[in-house]
């Protein structure tokens, strides 16, 4: 009935490989019961070989740290990941593929060793920090991660080593600046600025920190981006000569911005003519600043620029269409909802969904869920175009919704993506409760641990116990907490 899954590095979903790939709360669960050995290898295979598609959104290493403490694993394996030779010859991007997640969980464990009175002295997983911090290839990531838990004894002595890292020339002061301003967190520059021992260190790093802020003052008098006094044709001249270079710097957006301070009614025949010309980024800058001011034209121009060749202008188009809000857009938006499959330009017909689903009304229900269906079997259960059609199901409360969704939920490798079925089914489906919101008190996500801690049935045995270590966990986040307590309070008398 779906499509499947595409992503060869994710196991199945009904294996525990594939469970704890996915972060979800079932793959705890069923590590627990599994033989400890199968479980070790499942676990170290997700921590060494990071299974998220955008480790940016998606959350793990909370979740793998709590099952590295509950099978009481080592940290060799650990050890050897991040010392191997290979890290060596990472560029900086490679290595925070290769070592960015357990960094992560290193950190999470060095918490949780403090916490439970070890210390910061004879904390193992803090010292594979401050080790790989000064001799590995990903050590601003290792440095952040110290940064919020390691104490202030145990940061200065990392200073030397790390500023060795950058010669004393220009180029390598140049680069220190860099890594201090891009760090995540600054304590650890501070400590060695101030550090007595090391009086050289601290001059070199007060010079860098001049220096930076010079060259921040001389990039803000040198931009060359729209000035005072532009007019609407240099603004899209400007949007289109982004485009024109390589690698290509995509300015509509602030070009739209730029437009919405200069132009005025009598600019209106300039940008309804860019709308419709050859240059495309001067076109979609156009099309976006008609489409925020909801012109009367502009919907006509999105469905003809929705069919151009050109990708870039054709995502640009749909895009400022799903930003608008006025009635007109919501009413074309069901036009093109009701419209045969394969009679509109590739994405109108994916963007009206969105529309419908995010601002939409009941009579809507039918076009969304038609729309959640066809994505799913002609996509999969992770495109990009579920999130909105999701957060729709649940919004209009499309209970047949649910067999959908529940597919969802089991199948998409998208930690994030399975959080916000988690909500739409809580909203739709009465067997939420007492079936998946039970596993869901284990998920990575903290948002989807939420859902969980306000309609988990307490009736399973495990659920009360769950929710007590939750709400006694340091590391656990404090909206979840708050939830938490809210139901395991008494009532008021």
């Amino acid at each position: 009935m779906f499509v499947d899954s595409v992503d060869s590095d994710i196991a199945p979903s009904g294996t525990l490989l594939g469970l704890l790939q996915r972060g979800r709360g079932d793959g705890t669960l069923h590590a627990l019961a599994a033989p400890r050995a199968e479980a070790l290898s499942a676990l170290r295979h997700c921590v060494l070989h990071d299974p998220r598609r955008d480790w940016q959104i998606e959350h793990r290493s909370l979740y793998y740290a709590r099952l590295h403490r509950e099978l009481d694993a080592g940290l060799d394996d650990i050890a050897a990941h991040l010392f191997d030779p290979a890290d060596a010859a990472c560029t900086p991007q490679e290595a925070e593929v290769r070592t960015g997640l357990a960094l992560s969980v290193l950190g999470h464990l060095a918490s949780y060793a403090a916490a439970q009175g070890t210390g910061w002295r004879d904390n193992a997983p803090l010292d594979l920090l401050r080790r790989y911090a000064t001799t590995g290839s990903n050590w601003q990531w290792a440095l952040d991660e110290l940064a919020v838990r390691d104490d202030d004894e145990g940061l200065r002595p990392l200073g030397p080593a790390i500023l060795a890292r950058f010669p004393r020339t220009a180029e390598g002061d140049a680069e220190l600046a860099a890594a201090a301003r891009d760090a995540f967190e600054p304590r650890p520059w501070r400590l060695w600025a101030e550090d007595p021992a090391h009086p050289g260190q601290a001059d070199r790093l007060r010079r860098v920190r001049e220096c930076r802020s010079f060259d921040r003052w001389q990039r803000q008098l040198r931009t060359d981006g729209p000035r005072p006094g532009w007019n609407v044709q240099e603004i899209l001249d400007w949007a289109q000569d982004g485009h024109e270079q390589h690698p290509p710097q995509h300015r509509e957006a602030p070009a739209a911005r730029c437009l919405s301070a200069v132009a005025g009614p009598e600019d209106r025949p300039l940008l309804l003519a860019a709308a419709r010309g050859p240059r495309e980024a001067a076109r979609a800058a156009a099309l976006r600043h008609l489409a925020d001011r909801n012109d009367p034209e502009v919907l006509d121009l999105v469905e003809e620029a929705a069919g151009d060749p050109s990708g870039t202008l054709a995502r640009s188009a749909l895009s400022s269409f799903t930003r608008m809000r006025s009635g007109a857009a919501l009413e074309r938006a069901r036009h093109w909802a009701a419209a045969p499959e394969g009679t509109l330009p590739d994405g109108l017909a994916a963007a009206a969904a969105e529309m419908l689903a995010c601002r939409g009304g009941p009579q809507d229900a039918d076009a969304v869920l038609g729309a959640l269906r066809r994505t799913i079997r002609l996509e999969g259960p992770d495109s990009p175009a579920l999130w909105p059609l999701v957060d729709g199901a649940g919004r209009l409360s499309i209970t047949c919704a649910a067999p959908v969704l529940r597919h969802i939920y089991r199948e998409t490798a998208s930690s994030q993506l399975r959080g916000r079925t988690a909500r739409s089914l809580a909203a739709i489906d009465p067997s939420f409760p007492a079936g998946f919101a039970i596993e869901c008190l284990w998920d990575c996500e903290e948002s989807t641990r939420q859902v969980a801690a306000a309609c988990a049935a307490t009736g399973d045995a495990r659920v009360v116990e769950r929710l007590r270590r939750l709400a006694a966990d340091p590391a656990e986040e404090a909206d979840v907490q708050t939830t938490i307590r809210g139901r395991l309070s008494p009532p008021a008398a």
